[in-house]
């Protein structure tokens, strides 16, 4: 299985995005039904309002559908008419400063009360889906795709790879049960490269195998034991050309071999990296250290 064969046109699941919405707007106004004491004393119930949110940032939008459900489940709680929601911008989509995302027009209270949470949900996402697509165009002139990780806030694995794919990316493996990925305490355990991949063979045969090496001579081991996807650890630009001139000769006998370079990349370095022939980098601050899209919203 390649990064490729895991459906990368899938829509964010929007069962899941509710559940997580309720998650969040449980922990902003304590148990359903809830209350926003600010809010709820100083705004009348049925005070109107109208308002945008608004992109303050250069980026690339993600996670627009949080708007109209964080709306949808705070009318329901309140008991009030659900807001009019205005989309201006499709997920995915490159945005300039001081675009609007949506104009929303209904219940002061309904509005105010979802508002952190729909931007956080907006401004995460769009963080995530802007940082990647810096990475697709540092590698625009090259063959080599950016792969995500596991490296997930916990609980929003599914938001954080679906904003990858919005920017450009690739998802990778989605968690430990759909491919194995020998690492280098796995090999520990297992005695050898060689020993590792036949002990997943033999208990998991359905499942693509990847193994992470740090040399050539691992990089052999792995693919004469069957292995067809390497992954190049911390390794520097001269060993990694090395390692993929010995794979792309030895493909003539074993079949394709993929390679993805992983640990200490960069968007500076990253198309020297392409430079050597790899498939795929693999960076795991798509996701653990993007920073947030600047996105607020503004009342009239």
């Amino acid at each position: 299985m390649m990064p490729e064969d895991l459906p990368q046109d899938r829509p964010l699941d929007p069962a899941w995005l509710s559940a997580l919405i309720e998650r969040a707007l449980d922990e902003d106004l304590g148990a359903t039904p809830g209350r926003d004491v600010t809010t709820q004393a100083t705004i009348p119930p049925g005070a109107q309002v109208t308002g945008e949110i608004v992109v303050r940032e250069d980026g690339v939008v993600a996670g627009v559908e949080a708007i109209a459900l964080t709306l949808e489940q705070v009318a329901s709680r309140l008991g009030l008419r659900v807001p009019d929601v205005d989309l201006h911008m499709r997920d995915g989509q490159r945005v300039e400063s001081m675009s609007h995302v949506a104009d929303i027009a209904g219940a002061g209270h309904v509005i105010l009360i979802a508002e952190r949470t729909i931007l956080n949900v907006l401004s995460r996402a769009s963080g995530i889906a802007t940082h990647t697509h810096r990475w697709v165009q540092a590698l625009a002139d090259t063959s080599t795709q950016v792969l995500d990780t596991r490296k997930t806030t916990p609980g929003l694995r599914e938001l954080e790879k679906y904003a990858v794919r919005m920017g450009g990316g690739t998802n990778k493996r989605m968690g430990l049960y759909d491919c194995a990925m020998i690492k280098d305490n796995h090999i520990l355990a297992a005695g050898s490269v060689t020993d590792a991949i036949v002990a997943v063979r033999e208990r998991f045969p359905e499942v693509p195998i990847q193994v992470e090496v740090e040399r050539v001579s691992q990089g052999i081991e792995a693919m004469d034991a069957g292995c067809r996807y390497l992954m190049l650890d911390n390794m520097s630009v001269e060993a990694m050309t090395a390692l993929v001139v010995e794979v792309r000769v030895r493909e003539a006998q074993v079949g394709p071999v993929s390679l993805e370079a992983t640990g200490g990349l960069s968007v500076d370095n990253a198309a020297r990296v392409a430079a050597t022939g790899v498939d795929y980098v693999s960076v795991g601050a798509l996701t653990h250290s993007s920073p947030i899209l600047d996105i607020a919203l503004d009342l009239h």
